[in-house]
């Protein structure tokens, strides 16, 4: 069986002349401003409060 894929599966990895790889840190340092749920982590902390309350009562 063969797959549109095939070709080119088993190719090195390119690992380019001008740019050296990215140490973890860097790579996700350019993630880093982009939040999808901004807003998310405040709204688990006021839900684990409202808790903790409602425990205390």
């Amino acid at each position: 069986m063969t797959t549109e894929y095939d070709d080119i599966i088993n190719l090195p990895h390119h690992t380019s002349r001008n740019h050296p790889r990215m140490t973890m840190e860097q790579r996700a340092a350019q993630f880093a401003p982009f939040a999808a749920l901004t807003g998310h982590g405040a709204a688990i902390e006021e839900t684990a409060r409202l808790n903790a309350q409602s425990f205390e009562e």
